[in-house]
């Protein structure tokens, strides 16, 4: 999509929960009928998980993204670059967590004012405008009980009525006069593997999307530097605003002064150069037959964990649909099988080494002539302080002030879009 002087951003954003209902709408240029949603609609029910980021409508461009249950779809009516939008719905949904704790319909419906602020502050006449949660916070106070009772008996709303000391400063994103008593800098390396693994146990694909989150609370204005022991390893980088890219480039250190609270710092996407291990293994026996009893024999064990536990550990395993019924004895956790979806279910939890999950037994399978094929369709599992990847953060160094700040990290590992073929 071709990128012009005249092009205008977003002219409205619905969003729809889990029913296809639109429960909220705000426009900014001009006010688009809610019809053009059902496009959308029409594509998500067909497959949910499918739904191309942009739909294009005789009258509209759509763009939408999926989070926690619900949709946020915006209507542009000239070309645009879609990336830019898709990352504003994110920065959306990314604000309303960082006001309510979490981002829901009952959330957003609980707080329709202050969502309906939020979204005039971010967006003007249809381009991005203050997206720094520093910022907003600033403008616009978050909701607690006590300003709630005050704005309903005063008729007060939460806006507020001085510019943030931030906004025209060259470091928007954070505030001046940050005081702390403690002052702590935390930083969160999470890898989530995608992978496909074939039904021999083989990889087929994998790669590791990882992100670097943080809290920060320092006071004053300090300017952070956070070098890696192989920084080498990134195939690709994305970054917050406030890191000095030029730096990047030429030492492979990031430079920032860090946003006051919580920011994610950078993405950043492992696999095409670098041999991706995979955490866990799966060994299965599954021969279905049509129109007999079958043999269920799965068991699940650790395979690259450098010694860490690996826990919360759920399969999802998507049965043909003349599978009728399992009939399963489970050695740890619990299993359900879903006769209307056709998927078994089994949480498995913590995985001990020394007595490995199995989950064997009997599965019904009707008479049919359709293919009889199986997937574990999804895989879950956490590993702590383990980054699969073998990044490591090499030291945190401050300059500006003259306090020493407590510091941390913590590595997780996750899986991501994870499948097995069996």
């Amino acid at each position: 999509m071709s990128v012009t002087g005249s092009t205008k951003m977003i002219h409205s954003l619905f969003i729809v929960n889990s029913s296809g209902d639109v429960f909220l709408e705000k426009h900014w240029r001009s006010v688009v009928s809610r019809t053009c949603v059902s496009y959308f609609l029409d594509v998500h029910r067909e497959s949910a998980n499918n739904v191309p980021p942009v739909l294009s409508t005789p009258h509209h461009y759509l763009v939408s993204i999926q989070r926690n249950g619900i949709s946020l779809v915006a209507a542009c009516k000239q070309e645009f670059p879609p990336l830019f939008v898709i990352e504003f719905l994110h920065r959306v949904v990314d604000t309303f967590e960082d006001y309510f704790s979490e981002c829901n319909e009952n959330v957003i419906k609980e707080n329709y004012v202050i969502v309906y602020e939020l979204l005039d502050e971010m967006l003007d006449n249809g381009f991005p405008l203050a997206t720094e949660c520093n910022i907003l916070k600033e403008l616009i106070k978050p909701p607690n009980i006590l300003r709630t009772i005050a704005n309903s008996v005063t008729g007060k709303s939460n806006i507020s009525g001085t510019l943030p000391s931030g906004q025209l400063s060259a470091i928007p994103w954070r505030r001046t006069g940050v005081k702390y008593t403690n002052n702590e800098a935390y930083f969160d390396v999470v890898e989530e593997v995608d992978a496909i693994i074939d039904k021999n146990g083989q990889t087929i694909f994998a790669e590791i999307q990882g992100y670097i989150d943080c809290c920060i609370k320092l006071s004053g204005m300090p300017d952070l530097s956070l070098s890696f022991m192989n920084p080498r390893l990134f195939d690709d980088v994305s970054f917050h605003p406030c890191v000095r890219f030029k730096r990047w480039e030429s030492e492979r250190i990031l430079s920032f002064i860090p946003p006051d609270g919580n920011f994610r710092l950078m993405s950043y996407h492992v696999g095409s150069q670098s041999i991706v291990a995979i955490p866990i293994y799966v060994r299965h026996n599954l021969v279905l037959r049509s129109g007999e009893q079958s043999r269920l024999d799965i068991t699940v064990g650790p395979k690259t964990t450098m010694g860490r536990t690996v826990e919360g550990v759920k399969l999802d395993i998507c049965m043909p649909k003349a599978v009728t019924n399992c009939s399963l004895v489970v050695n740890q956790g619990k299993y359900t099988y879903d006769t209307v979806n056709k998927v078994l279910h089994w949480d498995i939890g913590r995985i001990d080494a020394a007595k490995l999950p199995n989950i064997r037994g009997t599965v019904s399978v009707a008479a049919t002539n359709s293919t009889l094929e199986t997937t574990i369709d999804r895989v879950h599992f956490t590993i702590s302080q383990l980054a699969v990847s073998g990044l490591k953060v090499n030291r945190l160094d401050m300059y500006g002030e003259k306090y020493k700040p407590f510091k941390g990290v913590k590595y997780v590992t996750k899986a991501g879009k994870f499948q097995i073929r069996m």
